[in-house]
Protein backbone atom coordinates (compact mmCIF):
# COMPACT_ATOMS: atom_id res chain seq x y z
CA UNK A 1 0.00 0.00 0.00
CA UNK A 2 2.79 2.27 -0.15
CA UNK A 3 1.44 4.79 -2.90
CA UNK A 4 1.82 8.46 -3.07
CA UNK A 5 -2.06 8.81 -3.30
CA UNK A 6 -1.93 10.82 -6.25
CA UNK A 7 -5.40 9.81 -8.25
CA UNK A 8 -8.03 9.89 -5.79
CA UNK A 9 -11.76 9.34 -6.19
CA UNK A 10 -14.43 11.16 -4.13
CA UNK A 11 -18.20 8.95 -4.47
CA UNK A 12 -21.07 11.70 -3.67
CA UNK A 13 -20.87 15.16 -4.57
CA UNK A 14 -22.76 16.81 -2.00
CA UNK A 15 -21.69 19.82 -0.51
CA UNK A 16 -19.23 18.05 1.64
CA UNK A 17 -18.18 15.95 -1.45
CA UNK A 18 -17.45 18.48 -3.77
CA UNK A 19 -15.44 20.43 -1.04
CA UNK A 20 -12.96 17.68 -0.54
CA UNK A 21 -13.01 17.71 -4.29
CA UNK A 22 -11.72 21.34 -4.38
CA UNK A 23 -9.05 20.65 -1.22
CA UNK A 24 -7.49 17.65 -3.53
CA UNK A 25 -7.66 18.87 -6.84
CA UNK A 26 -6.23 22.59 -5.53
CA UNK A 27 -3.12 20.46 -3.80
CA UNK A 28 -2.21 18.75 -7.04
CA UNK A 29 -4.22 15.33 -7.54
CA UNK A 30 -5.81 13.56 -9.92
CA UNK A 31 -9.82 13.74 -8.74
CA UNK A 32 -12.44 11.82 -10.30
CA UNK A 33 -15.98 12.93 -9.34
CA UNK A 34 -18.73 9.97 -8.73
CA UNK A 35 -21.94 10.78 -8.25
CA UNK A 36 -25.25 8.97 -10.10
CA UNK A 37 -26.77 12.78 -10.15
CA UNK A 38 -26.07 14.98 -13.44
CA UNK A 39 -26.64 17.68 -11.31
CA UNK A 40 -24.90 17.37 -8.76
CA UNK A 41 -21.87 17.12 -10.56
CA UNK A 42 -22.41 20.09 -12.74
CA UNK A 43 -22.67 21.84 -9.22
CA UNK A 44 -19.67 20.98 -7.92
CA UNK A 45 -17.83 21.55 -10.90
CA UNK A 46 -19.85 25.16 -10.90
CA UNK A 47 -18.32 25.24 -7.05
CA UNK A 48 -14.77 24.59 -7.71
CA UNK A 49 -15.29 27.65 -10.68
CA UNK A 50 -16.30 29.43 -8.49
CA UNK A 51 -13.93 29.06 -5.74
CA UNK A 52 -11.07 29.33 -7.85
CA UNK A 53 -12.49 32.48 -9.65
CA UNK A 54 -12.45 34.12 -6.39
CA UNK A 55 -8.84 32.53 -5.62
CA UNK A 56 -7.61 34.48 -8.68
CA UNK A 57 -9.46 37.92 -8.30
CA UNK A 58 -7.84 37.98 -4.61
CA UNK A 59 -4.61 37.05 -6.51
CA UNK A 60 -3.80 33.86 -4.30
CA UNK A 61 -3.56 32.24 -7.97
CA UNK A 62 -3.09 32.62 -10.91
CA UNK A 63 -5.67 32.50 -14.34
CA UNK A 64 -2.75 29.60 -15.51
CA UNK A 65 -3.27 27.52 -11.97
CA UNK A 66 -6.92 27.72 -11.96
CA UNK A 67 -6.82 26.24 -15.42
CA UNK A 68 -5.11 23.85 -13.70
CA UNK A 69 -6.75 22.79 -10.64
CA UNK A 70 -9.62 22.48 -13.28
CA UNK A 71 -8.39 20.51 -15.48
CA UNK A 72 -7.79 18.09 -12.98
CA UNK A 73 -10.93 17.23 -11.96
CA UNK A 74 -13.15 15.01 -13.81
CA UNK A 75 -16.83 13.85 -12.92
CA UNK A 76 -18.60 10.72 -14.07
CA UNK A 77 -21.47 9.20 -12.97
CA UNK A 78 -20.64 5.45 -12.76
CA UNK A 79 -18.52 3.90 -10.08
CA UNK A 80 -16.32 2.30 -12.48
CA UNK A 81 -14.63 5.48 -12.67
CA UNK A 82 -12.65 4.61 -9.99
CA UNK A 83 -10.98 1.40 -10.99
CA UNK A 84 -7.89 3.61 -10.91
CA UNK A 85 -7.44 5.06 -8.45
CA UNK A 86 -4.89 4.70 -5.56
CA UNK A 87 -7.74 6.14 -2.72
CA UNK A 88 -11.93 6.29 -3.18
CA UNK A 89 -13.32 8.47 -0.56
CA UNK A 90 -17.28 8.04 -0.22
CA UNK A 91 -19.41 10.46 0.98
CA UNK A 92 -22.75 9.55 0.28
CA UNK A 93 -25.87 9.75 3.10
CA UNK A 94 -24.79 8.66 6.34
CA UNK A 95 -26.77 5.17 6.31
CA UNK A 96 -25.34 2.00 6.60
CA UNK A 97 -27.09 0.57 3.89
CA UNK A 98 -26.12 3.12 1.56
CA UNK A 99 -22.31 3.15 2.05
CA UNK A 100 -22.12 -0.56 2.50
CA UNK A 101 -23.53 -0.89 -1.10
CA UNK A 102 -21.04 1.17 -2.08
CA UNK A 103 -17.86 -0.09 -0.84
CA UNK A 104 -19.15 -3.66 -1.61
CA UNK A 105 -19.51 -2.30 -5.18
CA UNK A 106 -15.75 -0.86 -4.69
CA UNK A 107 -14.77 -4.09 -4.07
CA UNK A 108 -15.04 -5.64 -7.71
CA UNK A 109 -13.57 -2.14 -9.48
CA UNK A 110 -10.42 -0.65 -7.23
CA UNK A 111 -7.15 -2.25 -7.33
CA UNK A 112 -6.10 -4.11 -4.63
CA UNK A 113 -3.50 -1.84 -3.38
CA UNK A 114 -6.24 0.97 -3.15
CA UNK A 115 -7.38 2.74 0.45
CA UNK A 116 -11.16 2.84 0.89
CA UNK A 117 -12.29 5.62 2.88
CA UNK A 118 -15.38 6.88 4.38
CA UNK A 119 -16.20 10.09 5.41
CA UNK A 120 -18.88 9.03 8.42
CA UNK A 121 -19.07 10.73 10.92
CA UNK A 122 -21.60 8.94 12.92
CA UNK A 123 -21.31 5.45 12.00
CA UNK A 124 -19.29 2.71 12.72
CA UNK A 125 -15.93 2.45 10.71
CA UNK A 126 -15.79 -1.46 11.95
CA UNK A 127 -18.98 -2.39 10.58
CA UNK A 128 -18.57 -0.76 7.40
CA UNK A 129 -15.33 -2.28 6.91
CA UNK A 130 -16.86 -6.14 7.68
CA UNK A 131 -18.75 -5.68 4.98
CA UNK A 132 -15.66 -5.12 2.80
CA UNK A 133 -13.81 -7.87 0.74
CA UNK A 134 -10.44 -5.99 2.01
CA UNK A 135 -11.60 -4.85 5.66
CA UNK A 136 -7.87 -3.87 6.05
CA UNK A 137 -7.93 -1.06 3.48
CA UNK A 138 -10.79 0.30 4.79
CA UNK A 139 -10.52 3.39 7.22
CA UNK A 140 -12.52 6.87 8.33
CA UNK A 141 -11.76 10.39 6.97
CA UNK A 142 -13.74 12.93 8.58
CA UNK A 143 -13.43 15.90 6.79
CA UNK A 144 -14.64 19.14 8.55
CA UNK A 145 -17.61 21.48 6.93
CA UNK A 146 -16.24 23.40 4.74
CA UNK A 147 -14.23 21.49 3.70
CA UNK A 148 -11.50 24.11 1.78
CA UNK A 149 -11.26 25.99 5.21
CA UNK A 150 -11.48 23.61 8.08
CA UNK A 151 -8.19 22.57 8.73
CA UNK A 152 -9.06 19.25 11.12
CA UNK A 153 -8.84 15.57 9.42
CA UNK A 154 -10.06 12.72 11.85
CA UNK A 155 -8.19 9.69 10.20
CA UNK A 156 -10.20 6.97 11.98
CA UNK A 157 -8.90 3.52 12.14
CA UNK A 158 -10.32 0.19 12.92
CA UNK A 159 -9.61 -2.88 14.52
CA UNK A 160 -9.31 -4.39 11.03
CA UNK A 161 -7.59 -1.50 9.59
CA UNK A 162 -3.52 -1.59 8.28
CA UNK A 163 -1.03 0.44 9.62
CA UNK A 164 0.07 1.21 6.13
CA UNK A 165 -2.96 2.51 4.67
CA UNK A 166 -3.12 4.95 8.09
CA UNK A 167 -0.36 6.59 7.83
CA UNK A 168 -0.75 6.87 3.83
CA UNK A 169 -4.09 8.89 4.54
CA UNK A 170 -2.07 10.91 7.41
CA UNK A 171 0.71 11.65 5.39
CA UNK A 172 -2.00 12.96 2.54
CA UNK A 173 -3.84 15.13 4.84
CA UNK A 174 -0.87 16.72 6.04
CA UNK A 175 0.05 17.46 2.31
CA UNK A 176 -3.35 18.83 2.38
CA UNK A 177 -2.72 21.49 4.70
CA UNK A 178 -4.69 19.83 6.90
CA UNK A 179 -3.91 18.60 10.74
CA UNK A 180 -4.72 14.92 10.99
CA UNK A 181 -5.32 13.42 14.29
CA UNK A 182 -5.70 9.83 14.86
CA UNK A 183 -8.69 8.22 16.43
CA UNK A 184 -9.72 4.72 17.57
CA UNK A 185 -13.26 3.82 15.74
CA UNK A 186 -16.59 5.40 18.16
CA UNK A 187 -19.52 7.09 17.14
CA UNK A 188 -19.11 10.76 16.71
CA UNK A 189 -14.76 10.22 17.09
CA UNK A 190 -13.43 13.40 19.15
CA UNK A 191 -14.85 16.51 18.01
CA UNK A 192 -18.57 15.12 17.28
CA UNK A 193 -18.49 12.71 20.16
CA UNK A 194 -17.75 15.75 22.42
CA UNK A 195 -19.82 18.32 20.39
CA UNK A 196 -23.08 16.42 19.60
CA UNK A 197 -23.46 15.76 23.21
CA UNK A 198 -23.19 19.44 23.93
CA UNK A 199 -25.44 20.07 21.34
CA UNK A 200 -28.35 17.85 22.89
CA UNK A 201 -28.21 19.01 26.29
CA UNK A 202 -28.39 22.47 24.73
CA UNK A 203 -31.64 21.12 23.11
CA UNK A 204 -32.85 19.24 25.84
CA UNK A 205 -32.30 22.80 28.19
CA UNK A 206 -34.26 24.86 25.43
CA UNK A 207 -37.24 22.20 25.60
CA UNK A 208 -37.72 22.10 29.22
CA UNK A 209 -38.20 26.06 28.77
CA UNK A 210 -35.15 26.74 31.46
CA UNK A 211 -33.71 30.12 29.26
CA UNK A 212 -34.92 31.08 25.67
CA UNK A 213 -32.79 29.87 22.34
CA UNK A 214 -31.25 33.42 21.78
CA UNK A 215 -30.10 32.95 25.88
CA UNK A 216 -28.83 30.22 25.37
CA UNK A 217 -26.96 31.07 22.35
CA UNK A 218 -25.69 34.58 23.55
CA UNK A 219 -24.83 32.58 26.66
CA UNK A 220 -22.02 29.91 25.07
CA UNK A 221 -20.73 32.90 22.70
CA UNK A 222 -20.59 35.36 25.22
CA UNK A 223 -19.27 32.95 28.17
CA UNK A 224 -17.45 30.43 26.30
CA UNK A 225 -16.36 32.30 23.04
CA UNK A 226 -17.70 30.02 21.04
CA UNK A 227 -18.31 31.09 17.46
CA UNK A 228 -22.22 29.79 17.06
CA UNK A 229 -24.85 28.68 20.09
CA UNK A 230 -25.80 25.57 20.20
CA UNK A 231 -29.21 26.25 18.63
CA UNK A 232 -27.47 28.01 15.84
CA UNK A 233 -25.46 25.22 15.27
CA UNK A 234 -27.77 23.02 15.42
CA UNK A 235 -29.86 24.47 12.82
CA UNK A 236 -26.68 24.82 10.26
CA UNK A 237 -25.78 21.57 10.65
CA UNK A 238 -29.66 19.97 10.44
CA UNK A 239 -31.00 19.16 13.02
CA UNK A 240 -31.80 15.62 11.27
CA UNK A 241 -28.23 14.79 10.63
CA UNK A 242 -27.49 15.80 14.42
CA UNK A 243 -30.35 13.55 15.72
CA UNK A 244 -28.89 10.96 13.30
CA UNK A 245 -25.44 11.20 15.23
CA UNK A 246 -27.02 10.82 18.30
CA UNK A 247 -28.88 7.87 17.60
CA UNK A 248 -25.76 6.02 16.70
CA UNK A 249 -23.80 7.26 19.70
CA UNK A 250 -26.67 6.35 22.36
CA UNK A 251 -26.48 3.15 20.43
CA UNK A 252 -22.86 2.67 21.24
CA UNK A 253 -22.70 4.54 24.75
CA UNK A 254 -26.10 3.82 26.29
CA UNK A 255 -25.38 7.31 28.00
CA UNK A 256 -28.67 9.31 28.55
CA UNK A 257 -27.25 12.17 27.29
CA UNK A 258 -26.76 10.98 24.03
CA UNK A 259 -29.68 9.99 23.78
CA UNK A 260 -31.45 12.76 21.53
CA UNK A 261 -33.19 15.12 22.78
CA UNK A 262 -37.64 14.46 22.11
CA UNK A 263 -37.37 18.25 20.31
CA UNK A 264 -34.78 16.88 17.82
CA UNK A 265 -37.44 14.09 16.58
CA UNK A 266 -40.26 16.37 16.97
CA UNK A 267 -38.73 18.86 14.71
CA UNK A 268 -36.91 16.27 11.95
CA UNK A 269 -40.21 14.62 11.26
CA UNK A 270 -41.82 18.38 10.92
CA UNK A 271 -39.47 18.65 8.02
CA UNK A 272 -37.60 21.57 10.18
CA UNK A 273 -34.06 20.81 9.63
CA UNK A 274 -32.91 23.88 10.14
CA UNK A 275 -31.47 26.33 7.50
CA UNK A 276 -31.63 23.77 4.14
CA UNK A 277 -35.68 23.95 5.35
CA UNK A 278 -35.60 27.67 6.13
CA UNK A 279 -36.79 26.30 9.72
CA UNK A 280 -35.53 24.63 12.97
CA UNK A 281 -34.84 26.35 16.49
CA UNK A 282 -35.18 29.63 14.46
CA UNK A 283 -36.84 30.98 11.55
CA UNK A 284 -34.80 32.32 7.92
CA UNK A 285 -35.25 34.06 5.54
CA UNK A 286 -35.34 30.95 3.03
CA UNK A 287 -34.35 27.75 2.73
CA UNK A 288 -30.26 27.64 2.48
CA UNK A 289 -30.54 31.29 4.12
CA UNK A 290 -28.31 31.74 7.16
CA UNK A 291 -30.54 35.01 7.49
CA UNK A 292 -32.78 34.87 10.69
CA UNK A 293 -36.23 36.49 10.62
CA UNK A 294 -38.71 37.18 13.52
CA UNK A 295 -40.96 34.87 14.44
CA UNK A 296 -43.58 34.04 17.41
CA UNK A 297 -40.98 32.72 19.72
CA UNK A 298 -38.51 36.29 18.88
CA UNK A 299 -38.33 38.27 22.48
CA UNK A 300 -40.20 41.57 22.63
CA UNK A 301 -38.38 44.04 24.89
CA UNK A 302 -40.60 44.17 27.66
CA UNK A 303 -38.81 40.59 28.68
CA UNK A 304 -39.34 41.98 32.48
CA UNK A 305 -42.99 41.22 33.22
CA UNK A 306 -43.53 45.03 32.33
CA UNK A 307 -41.77 46.07 36.02
CA UNK A 308 -40.22 49.21 36.53
CA UNK A 309 -36.82 49.01 37.74
CA UNK A 310 -35.61 50.31 40.40
CA UNK A 311 -33.44 53.71 40.83
CA UNK A 312 -29.46 52.32 41.17
CA UNK A 313 -27.21 55.06 41.33
CA UNK A 314 -24.34 53.47 44.14
CA UNK A 315 -23.18 49.92 44.26
CA UNK A 316 -21.40 48.23 46.81
CA UNK A 317 -19.11 44.92 45.90
CA UNK A 318 -18.16 42.72 48.50
CA UNK A 319 -15.10 40.58 48.28
CA UNK A 320 -11.25 41.26 48.14
CA UNK A 321 -10.36 38.98 45.09
CA UNK A 322 -9.68 38.86 41.32
CA UNK A 323 -14.00 38.65 40.67
CA UNK A 324 -14.37 41.21 42.90
CA UNK A 325 -11.89 44.10 41.80
CA UNK A 326 -13.47 43.12 38.43
CA UNK A 327 -16.81 43.74 38.72
CA UNK A 328 -16.06 47.25 40.84
CA UNK A 329 -13.88 48.54 38.09
CA UNK A 330 -17.05 47.51 35.40
CA UNK A 331 -19.46 49.64 37.33
CA UNK A 332 -17.25 52.09 37.83
CA UNK A 333 -16.14 52.71 34.60
CA UNK A 334 -20.53 52.85 34.07
CA UNK A 335 -20.30 55.69 36.25
CA UNK A 336 -21.47 54.45 39.36
CA UNK A 337 -20.42 54.92 43.03
CA UNK A 338 -18.76 51.88 43.89
CA UNK A 339 -17.95 50.82 47.50
CA UNK A 340 -15.56 47.76 47.63
CA UNK A 341 -15.74 46.24 50.79
CA UNK A 342 -13.75 43.75 52.21
CA UNK A 343 -12.94 42.01 55.36
CA UNK A 344 -10.32 44.52 56.45
CA UNK A 345 -9.24 47.74 55.81
CA UNK A 346 -6.13 46.25 54.33
CA UNK A 347 -7.61 43.90 51.77
CA UNK A 348 -9.71 46.45 50.35
CA UNK A 349 -6.80 48.33 49.88
CA UNK A 350 -5.52 45.62 48.09
CA UNK A 351 -8.40 45.31 45.83
CA UNK A 352 -8.73 48.87 44.62
CA UNK A 353 -4.66 48.68 44.37
CA UNK A 354 -5.47 46.02 41.43
CA UNK A 355 -8.26 48.33 40.06
CA UNK A 356 -5.47 51.03 39.49
CA UNK A 357 -3.15 48.44 37.87
CA UNK A 358 -6.13 47.11 35.46
CA UNK A 359 -6.56 50.55 34.32
CA UNK A 360 -3.31 52.02 34.00
CA UNK A 361 -2.85 49.08 31.63
CA UNK A 362 -6.18 50.21 30.03
CA UNK A 363 -4.23 54.07 29.40
CA UNK A 364 -1.13 52.52 28.22
CA UNK A 365 -2.84 51.01 25.32
CA UNK A 366 -4.95 53.65 24.63
CA UNK A 367 -8.13 51.96 25.06
CA UNK A 368 -8.91 54.76 27.71
CA UNK A 369 -7.89 58.41 28.83
CA UNK A 370 -5.54 59.55 31.74
CA UNK A 371 -8.73 61.49 33.09
CA UNK A 372 -11.30 58.80 32.42
CA UNK A 373 -8.90 57.02 34.48
CA UNK A 374 -8.75 59.32 37.54
CA UNK A 375 -12.72 59.95 37.48
CA UNK A 376 -13.48 56.04 37.28
CA UNK A 377 -10.79 55.64 40.34
CA UNK A 378 -12.68 58.46 42.04
CA UNK A 379 -16.16 56.78 42.03
CA UNK A 380 -14.47 53.78 43.84
CA UNK A 381 -14.43 53.62 48.01
CA UNK A 382 -12.39 51.06 49.60
CA UNK A 383 -13.93 50.15 52.98
CA UNK A 384 -12.89 47.20 55.65
CA UNK A 385 -16.89 46.14 56.66
CA UNK A 386 -19.87 46.01 55.41
CA UNK A 387 -21.10 49.23 57.20
CA UNK A 388 -20.03 51.03 54.21
CA UNK A 389 -23.31 49.71 52.65
CA UNK A 390 -25.86 51.47 54.52
CA UNK A 391 -26.49 53.55 51.58
CA UNK A 392 -26.21 51.52 48.47
CA UNK A 393 -29.21 50.90 46.00
CA UNK A 394 -27.18 47.32 44.80
CA UNK A 395 -24.87 45.26 46.43
CA UNK A 396 -23.23 42.56 44.66
CA UNK A 397 -21.11 39.91 46.78
CA UNK A 398 -18.03 38.08 44.81
CA UNK A 399 -16.74 36.10 48.11
CA UNK A 400 -15.54 32.39 47.88
CA UNK A 401 -17.89 30.01 46.63
CA UNK A 402 -19.07 27.85 49.80
CA UNK A 403 -22.80 28.47 50.71
CA UNK A 404 -22.12 29.11 54.52
CA UNK A 405 -19.85 31.99 53.77
CA UNK A 406 -22.30 33.54 50.96
CA UNK A 407 -25.22 32.53 53.76
CA UNK A 408 -23.46 34.81 56.45
CA UNK A 409 -22.95 37.26 54.35
CA UNK A 410 -26.04 37.85 52.99
CA UNK A 411 -27.65 37.73 56.56
CA UNK A 412 -25.08 40.68 57.52
CA UNK A 413 -25.99 42.08 53.91
CA UNK A 414 -29.79 42.04 55.18
CA UNK A 415 -28.71 43.87 58.79
CA UNK A 416 -26.86 46.55 57.32
CA UNK A 417 -28.37 47.30 53.66
CA UNK A 418 -31.55 49.56 53.51
CA UNK A 419 -34.87 48.69 52.61
CA UNK A 420 -35.21 48.32 48.36
CA UNK A 421 -31.77 47.91 48.02
CA UNK A 422 -31.05 44.43 45.45
CA UNK A 423 -29.35 42.22 46.87
CA UNK A 424 -27.38 40.30 44.49
CA UNK A 425 -24.95 36.79 44.42
CA UNK A 426 -22.12 36.29 41.70
CA UNK A 427 -22.28 32.19 42.65
CA UNK A 428 -21.88 29.85 39.20
CA UNK A 429 -23.25 26.89 40.68
CA UNK A 430 -24.68 27.40 44.39
CA UNK A 431 -28.51 27.72 45.00
CA UNK A 432 -30.03 31.70 45.14
CA UNK A 433 -32.33 31.40 46.78
CA UNK A 434 -30.19 29.52 50.07
CA UNK A 435 -28.68 33.07 50.01
CA UNK A 436 -32.17 34.25 49.90
CA UNK A 437 -33.28 32.69 52.54
CA UNK A 438 -30.84 34.07 55.02
CA UNK A 439 -32.18 37.41 54.57
CA UNK A 440 -35.82 39.07 55.45
CA UNK A 441 -36.27 40.39 52.12
CA UNK A 442 -35.79 37.39 49.92
CA UNK A 443 -37.85 39.04 46.63
CA UNK A 444 -35.01 41.42 46.79
CA UNK A 445 -32.30 38.64 46.47
CA UNK A 446 -31.26 38.06 42.44
CA UNK A 447 -27.98 36.14 40.66
CA UNK A 448 -25.71 38.37 39.03
CA UNK A 449 -23.11 35.98 37.65
CA UNK A 450 -20.26 37.88 35.96
CA UNK A 451 -17.32 35.89 34.22
CA UNK A 452 -13.59 36.40 35.09
CA UNK A 453 -12.19 38.70 34.36
CA UNK A 454 -15.06 40.66 34.54
CA UNK A 455 -13.80 43.62 32.78
CA UNK A 456 -13.24 41.89 29.44
CA UNK A 457 -16.43 39.09 29.87
CA UNK A 458 -19.69 40.56 28.11
CA UNK A 459 -21.80 37.94 29.60
CA UNK A 460 -24.04 38.21 32.77
CA UNK A 461 -25.95 35.25 33.83
CA UNK A 462 -29.30 37.24 35.27
CA UNK A 463 -31.03 34.53 37.50
CA UNK A 464 -34.30 34.60 39.44
CA UNK A 465 -35.55 32.56 41.94
CA UNK A 466 -38.94 31.44 42.59
CA UNK A 467 -39.09 34.32 44.87
CA UNK A 468 -37.57 37.36 43.10
CA UNK A 469 -39.65 40.21 42.69
CA UNK A 470 -40.49 41.43 39.21
CA UNK A 471 -39.07 44.81 39.85
CA UNK A 472 -35.64 43.22 41.03
CA UNK A 473 -35.10 41.25 38.02
CA UNK A 474 -35.75 44.32 35.79
CA UNK A 475 -33.45 46.35 37.99
CA UNK A 476 -30.58 44.17 37.32
CA UNK A 477 -31.18 43.71 33.52
CA UNK A 478 -31.35 47.55 33.28
CA UNK A 479 -28.17 47.93 35.10
CA UNK A 480 -26.41 45.27 33.24
CA UNK A 481 -27.15 47.21 30.05
CA UNK A 482 -25.73 49.97 31.51
CA UNK A 483 -22.56 48.64 31.99
CA UNK A 484 -22.54 47.33 28.79
CA UNK A 485 -22.95 43.51 29.39
CA UNK A 486 -25.49 40.99 27.88
CA UNK A 487 -27.68 40.33 30.24
CA UNK A 488 -29.53 36.22 30.09
CA UNK A 489 -31.99 34.94 31.85
CA UNK A 490 -32.44 31.70 33.56
CA UNK A 491 -33.62 30.00 36.66
CA UNK A 492 -32.35 28.70 39.90
CA UNK A 493 -30.51 25.57 39.19
CA UNK A 494 -26.87 24.51 39.14
CA UNK A 495 -24.79 25.44 36.87
CA UNK A 496 -27.37 28.44 35.39
CA UNK A 497 -26.80 28.05 31.39
CA UNK A 498 -22.75 28.41 30.79
CA UNK A 499 -21.64 25.39 33.35
CA UNK A 500 -24.27 23.55 33.08
CA UNK A 501 -23.09 23.04 29.33
CA UNK A 502 -19.59 23.35 29.25
CA UNK A 503 -18.50 20.78 32.21
CA UNK A 504 -20.40 17.63 31.04
CA UNK A 505 -18.53 18.54 27.71
CA UNK A 506 -15.38 18.62 29.99
CA UNK A 507 -16.09 15.73 31.56
CA UNK A 508 -16.33 13.82 28.63
CA UNK A 509 -13.07 15.02 26.99
CA UNK A 510 -11.40 13.61 30.39
CA UNK A 511 -13.43 10.17 29.81
CA UNK A 512 -12.34 9.86 26.55
CA UNK A 513 -8.15 10.65 28.05
CA UNK A 514 -8.75 8.10 30.80
CA UNK A 515 -10.21 5.42 28.17
CA UNK A 516 -7.24 6.01 26.28
CA UNK A 517 -9.18 6.79 22.99
CA UNK A 518 -7.47 10.06 22.16
CA UNK A 519 -4.77 11.98 23.70
CA UNK A 520 -4.79 15.23 25.17
CA UNK A 521 -2.74 17.07 22.11
CA UNK A 522 -5.47 15.32 20.05
CA UNK A 523 -8.99 15.75 21.72
CA UNK A 524 -7.63 19.76 21.94
CA UNK A 525 -6.47 20.77 18.85
CA UNK A 526 -9.67 18.71 17.53
CA UNK A 527 -12.27 20.97 19.63
CA UNK A 528 -10.23 24.14 17.97
CA UNK A 529 -9.51 22.89 14.60
CA UNK A 530 -13.31 21.37 14.21
CA UNK A 531 -15.64 22.95 16.75
CA UNK A 532 -13.84 26.82 17.15
CA UNK A 533 -13.22 26.51 20.21
CA UNK A 534 -11.01 29.31 21.60
CA UNK A 535 -8.91 26.59 23.71
CA UNK A 536 -9.20 22.90 24.00
CA UNK A 537 -10.86 21.64 26.68
CA UNK A 538 -7.52 20.39 28.73
CA UNK A 539 -5.79 23.74 27.99
CA UNK A 540 -9.56 25.49 29.64
CA UNK A 541 -9.26 22.86 32.79
CA UNK A 542 -5.86 23.63 33.81
CA UNK A 543 -6.67 27.50 33.44
CA UNK A 544 -10.49 27.16 34.77
CA UNK A 545 -8.15 24.94 37.87
CA UNK A 546 -8.78 21.14 37.92
CA UNK A 547 -10.29 21.61 41.51
CA UNK A 548 -12.95 24.30 40.83
CA UNK A 549 -13.98 22.11 37.39
CA UNK A 550 -14.21 18.93 40.12
CA UNK A 551 -16.72 21.22 42.25
CA UNK A 552 -18.82 22.23 39.69
CA UNK A 553 -18.84 18.70 38.26
CA UNK A 554 -20.32 17.29 41.81
CA UNK A 555 -22.82 20.06 41.96
CA UNK A 556 -24.14 19.03 38.66
CA UNK A 557 -24.21 15.56 39.04
CA UNK A 558 -25.82 16.36 42.70
CA UNK A 559 -28.55 18.03 41.27
CA UNK A 560 -29.46 16.26 38.16
CA UNK A 561 -28.56 12.76 39.21
CA UNK A 562 -27.31 12.01 35.56
CA UNK A 563 -25.34 8.74 35.81
CA UNK A 564 -23.14 10.66 32.64
CA UNK A 565 -22.52 13.44 34.38
CA UNK A 566 -20.56 11.71 37.36
CA UNK A 567 -16.72 13.35 37.43
CA UNK A 568 -14.58 11.42 35.72
CA UNK A 569 -11.99 9.48 37.96
CA UNK A 570 -9.15 10.36 36.66
CA UNK A 571 -9.66 14.69 37.66
CA UNK A 572 -10.75 13.10 41.25
CA UNK A 573 -7.22 11.74 41.28
CA UNK A 574 -5.58 14.26 40.17
CA UNK A 575 -7.37 16.55 42.16
CA UNK A 576 -6.54 14.02 45.44
CA UNK A 577 -2.68 14.52 44.04
CA UNK A 578 -2.85 18.65 44.14
CA UNK A 579 -2.47 18.65 40.57
CA UNK A 580 -4.83 21.48 39.93
CA UNK A 581 -3.73 23.04 36.93
CA UNK A 582 -2.00 26.18 36.25
CA UNK A 583 -1.75 27.52 39.56
CA UNK A 584 0.06 24.34 40.96
CA UNK A 585 2.20 24.44 37.85
CA UNK A 586 0.71 20.99 36.75
CA UNK A 587 -2.69 19.54 35.94
CA UNK A 588 -3.69 17.67 32.71
CA UNK A 589 -0.08 19.32 31.73
CA UNK A 590 3.01 20.99 33.14
CA UNK A 591 4.03 24.46 33.61
CA UNK A 592 7.17 26.10 33.88
CA UNK A 593 6.19 27.76 37.74
CA UNK A 594 7.20 31.26 37.65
Amino acid sequence: MDTPLSTIAVVGLGTMGAGIAEVLARAGREVVGIDTSQAAARRAVAALEAATARSVARERITEEERRDILSRFRTFSDLQAAADADLVIEVVPESYEVKQAVLRALDGIVRPSAIVATGTNALSVTRLAADSAHPERVLGLHFFNPAPAMKLVEVVSSVLTAPQAVAAVTDLAHALGKEPVSVGDRPGFVADGLLFGYLNQAAAMYESKYASREDIDAAMRLGCGLPMGPLALLDLIGVDTARTVLEAMYAESRDRLHAPAPILKQLSEAGLTGRKAGRGFYTYEAPDSGTVVPDALTPREEAAGGAEPRTVRSVGVAGSGTMASGIAEVFAKAGYDVVLAARSQEKADAAKARIIKSLARSVDKGRMTAEARDETLARVTPAGSLDAFVDVDLAVEAVAEDLDVKRQLFAALDKVCKPGAVLATTTSSLPVVACARATSRPQDVVGMHFFNPAPAMKLVEVVRTVLTADDVHATVRSVTARIRKHPVDCGDRAGFIVNALLFPYLNNAIKMVQDHYATLDDIDAAMKLGGGYPMGPFELLDVVGLDVSLAIERVLHREFREPGLAPAPLLEHLVAAGCLGRKTGRGFREYARR
